[in-house]
């Protein structure tokens, strides 16, 4: 193999990691800052999941694929609002509300299979995201093909990830959340309201999470199988079903 085979090669595979680690990237992202507030997020999985079948629920019904990505952050939202508002209002513990936020995105997705489509196993094909091209960026040598021909939400989880950053780190709103986190009690003693606070990051998460999930049904796929968010926790050797006959199957059968 030549010097042009194996830098075609790490290209190749820099693009499909970028491709793969998405949804990864922006459901962690949604958990670090719902974590900072002082609540751990379980339902993170259902949450994707609720994301990926309302943006196929959005496209199928408008014939818009970023309808269908506004609808993913919606559902997301609700879910995270679901859960903080048990968690915070209602004292319940963490951990089994997410495991039952979990449960109820899975059996919520299942029943809007069987009563839209007729089926438990999956949707029908709809209206998915493009891939972006920029000129300027297939220039630039080595990183252009990296970065370039993805769909928004690429993009988008780059500029979020920067942003997150920057909001936790280096500003006043960014210092209060992870004071509520760390020390609750001193927080509050100097006028820090914690709840609201709580509310808004456990709702920003969720909505990560939903985004997460729209990446997972309209950028490759362009359909929403059952319980198509719970691929990595399959065997290495077995691909995820939203991987199955896509351009991501070989890496994630490797």
């Amino acid at each position: 193999m030549g010097l042009a085979e194996i830098i075609a090669l790490l290209v190749s595979v820099l693009a499909a990691t970028i491709r793969i680690s998405t949804p990864l990237a922006l459901s962690s992202i949604g958990e670090v800052i719902s974590e900072r507030s002082g609540i751990v997020n379980l339902g993170l999985e259902g949450q994707i999941l609720t994301g990926a079948f309302a943006a196929v629920v959005g496209s199928y019904y408008t014939g818009s694929a970023y309808l269908g990505i506004l609808m993913a952050v919606m559902s997301g939202c609700l879910l995270g609002l679901l859960h903080v508002l048990f968690v915070v209002k209602f004292k319940a513990n963490q951990i089994v509300m997410g495991v039952a936020v979990n449960i109820f995105a899975q059996g919520l997705t299942t029943i809007g299979l069987v009563s839209i489509w007729g089926n438990r196993g999956k949707s029908a094909s709809v209206t998915g995201l493009p891939a972006i091209h920029f000129d300027w960026l297939g220039k630039i040598p080595l990183i252009g093909p990296v970065l370039n021909d993805h769909t928004l939400i690429v993009y988008a989880m780059l500029a979020i990830a920067v942003v997150s950053w920057y909001v936790l780190f280096r500003t006043n709103i960014g210092l209060r959340l992870r004071a509520i986190g760390e020390n609750p009690r001193a927080a509050a003693s100097v006028g820090i309201k914690i709840e609201p606070l709580q509310y808004w990051a456990v709702s920003i998460g969720g909505a990560l999470s939903g985004l997460a999930g729209s990446y997972l049904s309209l950028s490759d796929l362009n359909l929403f199988g059952r319980n198509m968010s719970a691929g990595a926790a399959l065997l290495p050797w077995q691909p995820p079903f939203w991987a199955i006959g896509t351009r991501w199957a070989p890496l994630a059968a490797a």
